[in-house]
């Protein structure tokens, strides 16, 4: 006991940070979709993929019918994706965070159904599955 009350700091330190790295696993990312389930939504009609990477990055590749939007344009240009509103829209970026951020804005803008492509353009590429230039 006496151990406890003499290091009291050092134990609420520990005890701080070992929530603080806890913390980002525990928060609420956004909805994610893995490959397989971004596929069965675009065959199943009506989905809008918005590609928020930039336009160097498109160029080398990117889903087939997908809309390009930057990340940093987006806040700017959501009169043009303003009909997919009530429909699914998956974001995607090159591994993922760029299109968390996105699919949070669009969210918050009032549409309905919105996914991030977890892992990206890269995750899909490393999947096998086709992309266009």
């Amino acid at each position: 006991m006496k151990f406890i009350i003499d290091n009291m700091w050092l134990i609420g330190i520990a005890l701080i940070s070992g929530a603080a790295l806890l913390l980002p696993a525990l928060q609420r990312r956004g909805a994610k979709v893995s490959q397989l389930q971004a596929t069965q939504l675009i065959n199943q009609g009506k989905t809008l993929l918005l590609d928020v990477r930039t336009a160097q990055e498109f160029a080398n590749g990117h889903l087939q019918n997908a809309k390009h939007i930057p990340l940093a344009e987006l806040g700017n240009r959501l009169k043009e994706i303003e009909k997919s509103k009530n429909n699914t829209v998956i974001t995607i970026c090159e591994r993922g965070v760029r299109s968390a951020s996105a699919a949070t804005l669009l969210t918050k803008a009032g549409f309905a159904q919105v996914f991030s492509l977890d892992g990206g353009v890269a995750a899909w590429k490393s999947q096998g599955l086709p992309t266009v230039k």
